[in-house]
């Protein structure tokens, strides 16, 4: 076997973005400033749900007032779409017009915008443009919405209700449950979430009225999909009459994958005043005009034989889509119902979904896009089954894990997972975490007045389906390699990656390769970055077209070293005859004379039509002081499967930072509206509670990979699945200890200290009576 490539698949190479931005020279959307830029600002409603009239005319008179647009200005704009629709049930939604017009539906509803020469003439402008407001009635929360009786969202969608239909076969589930030994039942709560990466969105917006072309700027996370969706859905121009451009991007997470208004309203501004346009979103007006995530309240049923076996799984789910559809926010829920069977033989599945509206910010795909919400509701579950079997958390999973010799197995839901061994990571996690030795421990913490809980995770996740990603490879006259792919890195380090996929044929070392991304001017397509799709797609575009450019260098060579193409090989950046000193680096290559340039560039496409399956075991271990409910992680083992490392250092990363998020909903974080007035609580970080290093554990993190058959490197991809285990393991420690002292079985997310003491305390009231 030859030896591993000193820069290649499976290296801790370190990441070659990290230089320039720990010395201050990144490049991100707000640092861009072109002279004479017009700086631009939204007006958003103050009121959940109110009828409005808006008078600018004062307003556009003050100095500096470049335009202001309200929805009388932009009615010839269409509206920003939803992309997802039931191909048997198949919905009608409600309009979502770039401004408001006569109603708004949520506080933070954009009503108007502003562009003036400078910020504080901008917000001079907003404050004098007249609005006068008619309040109506209001309602958040999924519960509420549909209730009889509620205030309605839109008129023509009568309960609030967007669409109400069935995952699986109803029929046969419920014949199962009527027979069935026992039946453990779950309710719960997956609080919304604010994604909050550290650069707000921004962008910037420039017109060149001679060609009649915009450029915009724009911190997001695929510059094509924004591209063709901005023209084609809103602008109603030819995509080639605009350009974006994505430079550096401080964390995306799901929610920089969308248009928004701003950018839309900015293309209008610029054409209108042919001059440069800029904005950049505060971070209350992030909690406000960002599309937020998760949301969801599920009842989930588990229908059990006496020994322990999972005969039928009922649920049902009901998700919060805001008051107007984002642009994949239906999927969220109804295809997050697709995993919930997770890593479990369960052959009698049904689940009933309803996606309902709110006067609410929009929800969208966050972190994970309904994989995370399916994980918590079947882990939770799991662990109640046991409870009610009084079996213990690990014993029942391995009764029930698919075994490797049924994969690939499809589950009732039609996933076909190809490969795994589920229990085996689950046994590594628990030998990690000193799973046998806990009683000691929990003995020794009760001594101190603290009590200890125990918690298992065991997730799968689908992955690498956003469709086709072209890579093109090309090799550059210094003899350096560049990579033009339309992935778009907001903190994953795909420069680093890429560069390993190339250096793992051509030897070349990082430095020499250049990854280029975000600019649809310069790459011809692209999708973007979600779904955890970049390396289990855009990595095999990667590998094939390097190694398409490879075979064309050496059918170069072979001619200047009079050899044949089939006798040559490629290392450390030239090519030689094997077995021989003969040979021609790669800047020689690139310059002999007649070369041909379209044997300079290797091209391929890939798309993964089967998807890929990450799992993995999370294994938390918390310490509860139930005088104050504050709860400190002690100890969080996390075994992953992969498929196969392409960097263990990008990927230890990947894992950290997905597992802090969701420890942050388990433990603090909540989006909190008014319940009859729809006011947004929690609009600062004054009232949003985000995890610090101190709240996070020392991570534990080993993988147990077993490569994936339906996809060529062997990948499963690796982004989203540390905030997909985390969650359930976390509050499953929870409630483990909560149950081992007090028999209390339940708490929702976040498990804060209050309602960690509110539980107790209301425990030790019921048995005082």
């Amino acid at each position: 076997m030859a030896a591993p490539i000193k820069f290649g698949v499976g290296q801790s190479v370190l990441r070659k973005e990290d230089d320039a931005l720990i010395r201050g020279k990144g490049r991100y959307t707000d640092d861009y400033a072109p002279q004479a830029v017009l700086r631009c600002l939204v007006l958003r409603s103050p009121h959940a749900h109110a009828k409005f009239t808006i008078d600018a005319g004062r307003a556009r008179t003050l100095p500096g007032v470049a335009l202001i647009l309200t929805a009388a200005e932009v009615g010839d704009l269409g509206n920003l779409p939803c992309l997802f629709n039931l191909e048997t049930d198949p919905f009608t939604g409600p309009p979502y017009p770039i401004l408001a017009k006569d109603e708004v539906r949520h506080v933070g509803d954009a009503v108007a915008f502003v562009v003036a020469e400078t910020i504080d003439q901008a917000r001079d402008a907003i404050e004098a443009i007249e609005v006068k407001w008619s309040p109506l009635p209001a309602v958040t929360g999924v519960v509420n919405a549909i209730k009889k009786g509620a205030p309605q969202v839109w008129p023509d969608k009568p309960g609030n209700v967007l669409f109400d239909v069935s995952i699986g076969d109803k029929a046969a589930t419920e014949a199962v449950f009527a027979k069935a030994h026992t039946v453990a039942e779950i309710s719960i709560v997956n609080p919304r979430v604010v994604a909050s990466f550290m650069e707000t969105r921004a962008a910037v917006c420039e017109y060149d009225p001679k060609a009649d072309h915009l450029t915009l700027t724009v911190g997001s996370q695929g510059s094509h999909r924004l591209r063709d969706i901005l023209c084609q859905n809103v602008l109603n121009i030819p995509t080639d009459k605009m350009r974006v451009i994505c430079p550096d991007v401080g964390g995306g997470f799901g929610t920089k994958l969308f248009p928004y208004r701003e950018y839309a309203l900015m293309a209008v501004a610029a054409r209108k005043l042919k001059k440069a346009v800029k904005w950049s979103a505060d971070r209350s007006e992030h909690f406000m005009g960002d599309a937020q995530g998760r949301d969801n309240v599920t009842t989930a049923k588990m229908a059990l034989a006496e020994d322990g076996k999972f005969l039928a799984m009922d649920c049902d789910l009901i998700g919060d889509m805001g008051a107007y559809l984002s642009t994949f926010g239906p999927y969220i829920p109804h295809g997050g119902a697709g995993m919930l069977p997770g890593l479990y033989d369960i052959q009698a599945f049904h689940c009933r979904v309803r996606t309902i509206f709110t006067h609410s910010v929009p929800v969208d795909a966050y972190r994970g896009a309904g994989r995370p919400e399916a994980a918590y509701v079947i882990e939770r579950l799991v662990d109640a089954c046991a409870r009610k079997l009084e079996m213990t958390p690990d014993a029942i999973r391995r009764k029930n894990f698919i075994p490797p010799k049924a994969l690939p197995y499809k589950t009732a839901t039609g996933k076909v997972y190809d490969s795994g061994d589920f229990a085996a990571h689950l046994k590594r996690a628990m030998e990690i975490g000193e799973w046998k030795e806990f009683s000691k421990r929990a003995k020794a913490a009760k001594k101190h007045g603290l009590i200890r809980g125990i918690g298992l995770a065991s997730y799968v996740e689908v992955c690498g389906v956003m469709g086709e990603e072209t890579a093109n490879v090309r090799l550059d006259p210094n003899g350096d390699v560049t990579v033009l792919i339309g992935t778009q890195s907001s903190g994953q380090g795909h420069q680093t990656a890429y560069a390993q996929i190339v250096a793992e044929q051509f030897g070349v070392a990082p430095e020499r390769v250049h990854v280029r991304q975000g600019d649809t001017a310069e790459i011809a397509t692209g999708l973007g970055t979600g779904g955890s799709a970049s390396i289990p797609s855009g990595g095999v575009s990667v590998e094939r077209a390097t190694r398409d450019l490879g075979q064309k260098l050496k059918e170069i060579a072979a001619q200047a070293l009079e050899a044949s193409a089939g006798d040559l090989e490629i290392t450390d950046g030239i090519i030689r005859i094997a077995g021989t000193d003969r040979s021609i680096s790669f800047a020689d290559v690139a310059k002999r004379a007649g070369a041909d340039p379209s044997k300079l560039n290797g091209s391929a496409t890939f798309a993964s039509a089967d998807g890929t399956y990450p799992n993995g075991t999370h294994l938390a271990e918390v310490e509860i002081d139930p005088a104050t409910g504050i709860i400190r992680i002690v100890n969080y083992v996390i075994v992953d499967d992969f498929g196969k490392t392409l960097n263990p250092l990008l990927l230890a990363g990947q894992v950290h930072g997905g597992a802090m998020q969701g420890i942050g909903q388990a433990l603090m974080e909540q989006v909190v509206y008014g319940a009859t007035d729809g006011q947004l609580i929690t609009a600062t970080y004054m009232d949003y509670a985000l995890p610090r290093a101190a709240d996070g554990p020392a991570f534990v993190f080993e993988t147990n990979n077993i490569p994936c058959t339906t996809n060529p490197m062997g990948v499963k991809g690796a982004g989203e699945a540390g905030a997909i285990g985390s969650c359930p393991a976390v509050v499953n420690a929870i409630v483990d200890g909560l149950w081992r002292e007090y028999k209390i079985d339940h708490i929702d997310m976040p498990a804060t200290p209050e309602r960690v003491w509110i539980a107790i305390n209301e425990h030790h009231r019921r048995h005082s009576l």
